[in-house]
């Protein structure tokens, strides 16, 4: 079995934000039945007050790991239009996927000009994303891109690489952890929405002030495949430099390969801690792709597998 044969499944599930059902059921189903093996098994918080969201619970816990199990996709709207469920780029012919009363849906997206009456009465274009079906497609469906997954010798590319990668990075993780938590959060692709809770959950009853943000960041001008699990220093949000420059140091002396980004735009579940009512010093730590919410996300293994030894490192270090 490909050690990534997991990741694989993950990528299949269809967990838009805001119907993330069916990843919290597998990642449920595949924790009740691995566990056993593990290190230290967990405890489980799920179900009424956590809606989709996961918190799994080792030992005598100092850091938590966020990671978000939703994904881009679209909302079926009126007169065949698709609704962006966060920031999906997709051509022309893409292929999206999902599910009816009327039952299931493998449909084609497409680009269609409008034209718009203003307030003033003037005239203008609009570019409005549509579904193409057989049939008329029930209002409120959540639709995906279809599920690919190609894996050579040295890169995977595939659907949701963002953010299966960071849920399966967590999953390898949980094999061997001692002390920590790992949280498996929702809504993140789209304004977020169960950090806040999740976190009040922590700092309540763990005394939780410190987070790592197990995602998928991008290739850049100063990011690159095959140097290793990269370290955000900051994005649209800025972390506490004490904070960030721990685990630097700590990664540093493990001498594992990573890199350290500096960018202006983008955001994670560490955004979200910022701007929650407690005193939460959080990190962005995830290997990079190309081709952000498209579907052709692309990873270099060896990134994603630097991410899963640097996870394990710090989370026996802070």
């Amino acid at each position: 079995m490909s050690t990534f044969s997991l990741l694989q499944e993950l990528c299949s599930i269809h967990a838009p934000s805001g119907n993330e059902g069916a990843m919290s059921a597998f990642i449920l189903d595949y924790v009740q039945k691995q566990s056993f093996t593990w290190k230290r098994k967990p405890r489980v918080y799920a179900g009424i007050g956590f809606q989709d969201a996961i918190v799994l619970v080792f030992g005598s816990p100092r850091t938590a790991v966020f990671a978000h199990i939703d994904s881009v996709g679209f909302t079926v709207g009126y007169n065949k239009e698709l609704i962006p469920i966060g920031s999906p780029k997709a051509d022309e012919g893409t292929q999206l996927v999902g599910h009816d009363s009327l039952g299931d849906i493998c449909c084609s997206l497409q680009y269609t000009v409008h034209e718009c009456i203003n307030d003033d009465g003037t005239k203008s274009e609009e570019r409005v994303c549509e579904y193409m079906f057989s049939r008329d497609i029930e209002r409120g469906t959540t639709l995906t891109y279809k599920p690919k997954f190609v894996e050579d010798e040295q890169y995977i590319s595939a659907t949701y690489i963002d953010n299966r990668a960071g849920v399966w990075s967590a999953l390898q993780l949980a094999e061997s952890l001692e002390d920590g938590i790992i949280v498996f959060s929702t809504y993140e692709e789209h304004r977020g929405g169960s950090v806040a809770f999740l976190q009040r959950f922590l700092y309540k009853k763990y005394h939780i002030y410190q987070a790592l943000i197990s995602d998928i960041t991008w290739v850049t001008k100063g990011i690159s495949f095959g140097n290793g699990c990269v370290i955000s220093l900051r994005d649209s949000y800025i972390p506490r430099k004490a904070y960030t420059q721990r685990i630097v140091d700590i990664v540093r002396r493990s001498q594992l390969p990573f890199q350290c980004e500096v960018e202006s735009s983008g955001g994670s579940d560490g955004g979200y801690l910022q701007q929650s009512p407690y005193a939460v010093d959080w990190c962005f730590v995830g290997a990079p792709q190309t081709g952000a919410h498209t579907p052709n996300e692309k990873i270099y293994k060896e990134d994603l597998l630097s991410m899963v030894q640097i996870y394990k490192i710090l989370l026996k270090e802070l």
